[in-house]
């Protein structure tokens, strides 16, 4: 319905620079720019934020890249 917001997911993943998977945790936000302030919550909170990092839509479309 309109008006209603729906939770969307999102995945946020972290490599090594062999290419090796570090973290690949899927959440829920409302909204592109809830994702992303998520997305940083995550990686401070694994301490991940220096590593090469994604945040993706469920539906494939990337919001975040950090190389």
């Amino acid at each position: 319905m309109k008006g209603e917001s729906e939770m969307e997911t999102y995945y946020v993943t972290v490599f090594a620079p062999s290419g090796e998977t570090l973290l690949n945790e899927r959440f829920e936000a409302l909204n592109v720019e809830e994702a992303k302030q998520k997305g940083r919550d995550l990686l401070e909170e694994k301490q991940f934020t220096e590593h090469t990092h994604r945040v993706v839509h469920s539906s494939g479309k990337m919001i975040v890249f950090h190389s």
